[in-house]
């Protein structure tokens, strides 16, 4: 399988959002992005893959790159195919494993391939100016819960919006809402910003990150 850019990565040579633990911070390569969490299973619900799409198309729209795992099925082919039919920029992050596999999604001219998955997670964090958790299975709700703990330790300081696509999420905000009632999490992370924003479309998160844009 060929690409047409296709480079290896090692972490942190692209970085933002992330605070500095070392005293320096290296500076963003892209000016506008968002990270985007979600399902690559091939059976999602037609109400998902449609919201995905609408999700890369409005953010190609607004001339904003956008960042996945780069899947070639489930949601995440379809925020790929929605960004790039607009006329976009989508960049793709895989670990090299995926790649032996033909996990890849064929269409992407930008893919950025890590040696492993932990490293993946950290660039796509990175890479963005705030992330969208659309739904997804384990691997999506792992990520959005690593992304919401770095929060809440002031490590990560980009916004974290939760895309309710349908109520997909309903239950799983439901149980962060009783942990929270404990006292077993804070609403805020150490900086004082909220963990995570809840929105109900792909229009309304993209104006979470990028408040300006309706300014």
């Amino acid at each position: 399988m060929k690409y047409n850019r296709m480079q290896k990565y090692s972490f942190p040579s692209e970085m933002r959002n992330f605070a500095p633990m070392n005293g320096e911070q290296p500076s963003p390569t892209l000016s506008r992005a968002v990270t985007v969490y979600c399902a690559s299973s091939p059976d999602a619900p037609a109400a998902m893959m449609q919201a995905a799409y609408r999700l890369g198309q409005e953010a190609a729209r607004r001339s904003i790159t956008t960042i996945t795992g780069a899947g070639a099925t489930g949601l995440m082919s379809a925020v790929i195919d929605g960004t790039l039919d607009g006329g976009g920029r989508s960049i793709g992050v895989i670990p090299e494993f995926m790649t032996e596999r033909g996990w890849a999604n064929r269409r992407l001219s930008d893919v950025r391939i890590t040696p492993d998955m932990h490293t993946r997670k950290q660039l796509l964090a990175s890479l963005g100016d705030g992330a969208i958790a659309l739904p997804g299975g384990p691997g999506t709700i792992e990520e959005l819960m690593e992304l919401m703990t770095w929060r809440q330790l002031g490590i990560h300081t980009g916004s974290l919006v939760i895309c309710n696509t349908d109520g997909y999420y309903d239950q799983l905000l439901g149980q962060l809402e009783a942990a929270a009632r404990c006292n077993l999490m804070r609403p805020t992370g150490l900086t004082g910003a909220a963990l995570y924003t809840v929105a109900r479309t792909p229009e309304e998160s993209l104006d979470i990150i990028f408040p300006s844009d309706n300014a």
